[in-house]
């Protein structure tokens, strides 16, 4: 077994070392003018990413959190959001929603199915929808549905809020938040952006915050007025993972040293290699075709292979796949191909794959 296991998984992905150390620096006071400065910075280079003027949130949680902030500063309580549910997580979004008490409509799809946008023109035109909630990227099946497209539809229900979750595809492809009228995005840490798990990134349009001041009950954590009031001051609310954030600093200065396009281009590439390897191994893949992830691939394990054993064998060689997610478990497998990772790391895996698939089984 190998010392140190490469993580080829949806999240937590790989973190560098020179990332990993940034955490080690003394530190320093949330209040402080030295976080005001790295908090500014961050900001900055957040907009970039996210293809956005407009402010990005930095909240101390996973992107769960930010569901619930976006169905409770969104949607009133005479309104309803609309989720397209297709697999796991879009599952849990719409049950986030409900928990929170919001009027949720649910419009279930087969897992590793796409919402076309013809579908979302279809549900939005019975009326009532204070917001639709679509997952770009269902980490689960490997669907990535066509956020572009779905945009263009939006502007036909321009009183409709436009909230993404882009937990798995956020600075893995591009999103450009304006562009596409997004009003919420919801990214995490732990997926593309190759950061250690417990930050989470939410650009936020200015509509949302004139809506969320006439909700009486936005909940404490995930107010976005909150967020908003301490965010002109470069700060937040509550007390922020400090160490993480200066990881996030020096991570954001790699990926625009790297430059987004070609960034997006090396997940795409990886994806195609992933894509290419499980056909050329006997495989099918799990997500409807041409609407595969550029992030993560759920490979239909149409073989019967011994999934389990496979993470073992893999593991040994100092390597970590997913065995699939939820009711698909054992049936999938899934390789992420996102953050930092390279060809080089994929050669790697696929010849450790390939002499699992090739060894004789008794």
């Amino acid at each position: 077994m190998a010392d140190h296991v490469k993580l080829f998984l949806p999240g937590p992905t790989e973190v560098r070392a020179e990332i990993r150390q940034a955490q080690t620096q003394p530190m320093i006071g949330h209040r402080s003018a030295v976080f005001l400065e790295l908090f500014a910075r961050v900001q900055e280079k957040l907009r970039r990413v996210f293809y956005t003027n407009s402010r990005v949130y930095v909240s101390t949680s996973s992107g769960t959190g930010i569901w619930e902030g976006a169905s409770r500063n969104c949607v009133r309580d005479d309104r309803k959001v609309l989720h397209f549910v297709q697999g796991s997580f879009s599952e849990r979004w719409a049950y986030v929603s409900q928990s929170n008490g919001k009027q949720t409509t649910v419009v279930d799809l087969a897992w590793g199915k796409a919402v076309r946008p013809e579908m979302v023109r279809e549900a939005l035109r019975a009326g009532g929808y204070d917001a639709l909630a679509l997952v770009h990227n269902e980490t689960s099946t490997g669907v990535m549905n066509p956020l572009y497209e779905i945009a263009e539809v939006m502007k036909e229900f321009p009183d409709v809020f436009f909230m993404v979750d882009a937990v798995s595809s956020a600075a893995g492809v591009k999103i450009e938040v304006n562009k596409l009228g997004i009003d919420v995005l919801v990214a995490s840490s732990q997926k593309c952006f190759a950061l250690p798990p417990g930050l989470s990134f939410a650009p936020v349009s200015d509509r949302v915050l004139e809506r969320a001041k006439t909700i009486p009950y936005r909940g404490y954590y995930f107010d976005f007025l909150a967020l908003e009031e301490q965010l002109l001051k470069n700060s937040t609310p509550a007390t922020p993972a400090v160490s993480l954030i200066f990881a996030l600093d020096k991570q954001l200065d790699g990926m625009l040293a790297e430059g987004l396009e070609a960034r997006f281009a090396r997940h795409a590439k990886l994806a195609a290699l992933t894509r290419q390897w499980a056909k050329d191994s006997g495989f099918e893949l799990f997500a409807e075709p041409g609407y595969e992830s550029d992030t993560v691939t759920t490979v239909a394990n149409t073989r019967g292979v011994d999934v389990p054993a496979m993470q073992k064998f893999v593991k040994g060689r100092g390597m970590q796949i997913d065995g699939g997610y939820g009711k698909i478990k054992g049936k999938t497998f899934r390789i992420a191909h996102m953050g930092d990772a390279t060809r080089a790391d994929f050669e790697e895996l696929f010849a450790a794959l390939n002499d699992f698939l090739m060894a004789p089984r008794a």
